[in-house]
């Protein structure tokens, strides 16, 4: 039981690890501050979510059943608590950052790109 508690908190930290990876990749290759954005905001929310969830699962693999459960096991139960509030937290604020984001770059007149605009790839248009 132990060995799989493991294995599934460390498969979610590594698949957050991947996600957090990818939004890299889509901040530094996606054409324009829309798609950025984006990627920027679903990619860190999951990945986010991946990898303290990965921390809160590893935290029940240290509680021990034992005469004084309460001392030590309470303290463990608190920290997985303060993780999954930490989870709720960063699905309510993420997204609504994101979106207050892409709002003030369409009222500052940041035009998103077209699909009949010559396609032209992030890294070239910054060096411009």
């Amino acid at each position: 039981m132990e060995n799989a508690i493991v294995i599934i908190s460390m498969a979610l930290i590594c698949v957050g690890m991947l996600f957090f990876l990818g939004a890299a990749v889509g901040i530094q290759r996606f054409p324009d501050f829309y798609t950025r954005m984006h990627a920027a905001g679903k990619g860190d929310t999951l990945s986010s979510l991946l990898v303290i969830l990965g921390f809160s699962i590893f935290q029940i693999y240290d509680l021990e059943f034992s005469k004084d459960w309460f001392s030590h096991n309470g303290v463990t139960l608190l920290v997985i608590l303060k993780l999954l509030a930490i989870c709720v937290f960063i699905m309510m604020t993420s997204p609504t950052s994101t979106h207050a984001l892409m709002d003030a770059g369409w009222e500052d007149g940041i035009e998103p790109k077209l699909k009949k605009d010559k396609p032209n790839n992030a890294l070239k248009e910054d060096r411009k």
